[in-house]
């Protein structure tokens, strides 16, 4: 019994690494795709660290519409 229980954890650990190599691999595809295709820039996000003062440019100017602008801070 204590035999089967180590190769399930096994077999769990082998397949949950399997598993997140593949996501990682899938996310580092989505992050080229999207810069690739000009959806985005992540130089410009790459530079928040170092530009990092409160008159700075934004990284990306949302429109108007698309923006959360909560009540209270508006008053």
């Amino acid at each position: 019994m204590d035999m089967d229980l180590r190769n399930l954890q096994g077999y769990a650990s082998f397949f949950m690494t399997i598993f997140l190599v593949i996501m990682l691999y899938g996310y580092i595809f989505h992050l080229y795709r999207a810069e690739k295709k000009g959806e985005r820039d992540y130089e410009k996000y790459g530079k928040i660290a170092l530009d990092d003062e409160i008159d700075s440019t934004p990284v990306e100017d949302k429109p108007a519409g698309k923006r959360h602008i909560k009540q209270e801070e508006k008053k």
